[in-house]
């Protein structure tokens, strides 16, 4: 997990809306009413709907004076790897030990009867969320080294972890999968512990880290799980985690370790992506040092900036805990060649338990599906698949973290979160290799718009306005025009046939 503090400012609810349009094929004048042909379905945040298939009389005529949405198919953006989450050690032991797994795996992966995340980031060895100790591949006793990396292994994954990666490939062969460590093993640090430290400045420990990585993705490929892309350290900047894996590695650090990782992918013929930084959007409390050795705001910009460990990088990963997606635009802006991830948000219980449903409908909605997107990510990436009822079963960091799905550890019954509807407004109808379009934004309605490889358009819209009452706006395709009233709360999906 990541430096955890309350997620930036989320009272108030969400107003959102899904639209999946095929452009039409025929003239205007020969197009089919647009009530006929459009199919809406609605999640509020009251939970009274939860995707649930609406009448058909719910569009009007176009409102004058109502905020407006122009859909531009003509303008291209950025193509998109995928939605998803992520198996941590403990989604593994919930989901592997229910005797629901097969349906609940079915549910989160499968494209046609279920959400059908189609990206998932994974821990390389422990985070805060394990169900036991915490781990790496390569732990050896107190005061021992292990340069050549004989005792590596990833056997504790081969139990739970590998089999529901394997499983959930074959639900969705299109779906990815990118990997990111919270720490090194112990031996690699100068604190000797896998809690805090910085990674021992010596070459061989350097080229050690290299061939641990790439081993990794060897080993996992063999298993039957391939790695698409690599991040080098889970919030690097986070110098005080909580009691849970994690390491500050400097900006230079990282650069040089890039160019290590980097050729050494390269000589094994492997084509795993390297992706910078994989932290939040900007400086957290945590990040903090003393005066004379600061947390470097330009991290993620120092290391595309770097001209040795450039190439090595695809792209720059983000996280949501601290700032505005907007830095996402601004890297974007100075080097258009790399790629955007977005990689981690964890839902939270609220201040008033009772709101986190609607809070994280429209938090997520607005910043991530929405937010992140617009500002160029090709993924949004939540954390954990799935927790049990109290956050857990975590080692040390968040204590207030809630799942996709909530798993009851005593039953394997299955109660999915806001996440699972905030997922599976976009992975139900923005397929992998969708690229995201032109549309305008209107007021308080925010939205990101995706032509899908078939033709069809997916348009997400939110409502940010943080009253209580029904947002009515516009949407214009082409020649088709319609209007749209939400209840407060609501996420809807319309899909154009």
């Amino acid at each position: 997990m990541s430096s955890r503090v309350a997620i930036p400012q989320r009272a108030g609810l969400v107003i959102g809306v899904i639209l999946a349009l095929a452009i039409p094929p025929a003239s205007p004048a020969a197009a089919a009413p647009v009530s006929s042909r459009v199919h809406v379905w609605l999640t509020t945040g009251d939970k009274a709907n939860l995707l649930t298939e609406q009448p058909r009389d719910v569009l009007g005529d176009p409102v004058g004076g109502a905020p407006s949405i122009e859909v531009d198919p003509a303008q291209r953006f950025q193509k998109m790897a995928g939605f998803g989450a992520s198996i941590t050690d403990s989604s593994a032991r919930l989901i592997a030990t229910s005797p629901h797994r097969d349906a609940i795996m079915r549910d989160l992966f499968d494209p046609r009867r279920g959400l059908g995340l189609s990206y998932l980031r994974q821990p390389i060895g422990a985070s805060d969320f394990v169900a036991g100790d915490h781990y790496t591949y390569d732990d050896v006793p107190a005061g021992q080294t292990d340069y050549r990396l004989r005792h590596f292994s990833i056997d504790h994954d081969r139990a739970e972890i590998l089999p529901l990666l394997r499983q959930a490939r074959a639900l969705n062969p299109g779906l990815k999968i990118m990997a990111t460590p919270w720490s090194p093993p112990a031996w690699m640090k100068t604190n000797q512990s896998l809690v805090g430290g910085r990674l021992v400045d010596d070459p061989r420990v350097y080229d050690a880290l290299g061939d641990y990585f790439v081993r990794f993705v060897q080993e996992y490929r063999h298993a039957g799980v391939p790695i698409d892309a690599l991040t080098l350290q889970n919030e690097p900047q986070n110098r005080n985690p909580s009691g849970y894996p994690g390491m500050d590695l400097r900006d230079s650090e990282e650069a040089r370790l890039a160019v290590i990782v980097g050729r050494k992918l390269s000589h094994a013929g492997l084509s795993t992506k390297i992706l910078g930084y994989d932290h939040n959007w900007s400086l957290h409390p945590n990040d903090g040092g003393p005066a004379d050795d600061p947390a470097n705001p330009e991290y993620a910009r120092s290391l595309l900036e770097n001209p040795a460990a450039s190439r090595y990088f695809d792209g720059i990963a983000y996280h949501c805990y601290s700032g505005d997606p907007e830095r996402q635009s601004q890297l974007h802006d100075a080097f258009p060649r790399k790629d955007i991830y977005f990689t981690e948000c964890s839902g939270t219980q609220s201040g008033n338990p009772a709101t986190t449903f609607p809070d994280t409908l429209h938090w997520h909605t607005r910043f991530l599906t929405v937010g992140a997107v617009r500002n160029w990510a090709k993924s949004v990436i939540t954390w954990n698949l799935a927790l049990d009822p109290a956050g857990g079963p975590h080692n040390g960091g968040c204590d207030t973290c809630v799942g996709v799905v909530t798993v009851d550890p005593a039953t394997g019954d299955v109660t999915p979160t806001a996440d699972y509807y905030v997922l599976g407004h976009a992975t139900r109808f923005v397929r992998p290799s969708a690229t995201r379009i032109g549309s305008t934004v209107d007021g308080n309605i925010h939205d990101v718009a995706f032509r899908n490889p078939d033709g069809s358009i997916v348009l997400i819209v939110v409502n940010d306005d943080w009253g209580t009452g029904t947002a009515t706006f516009n949407v214009r395709l082409g020649e088709q025009a319609f209007s749209y009233s939400l209840p407060a709360g609501a996420v809807t999906t319309m899909t154009f046939r």
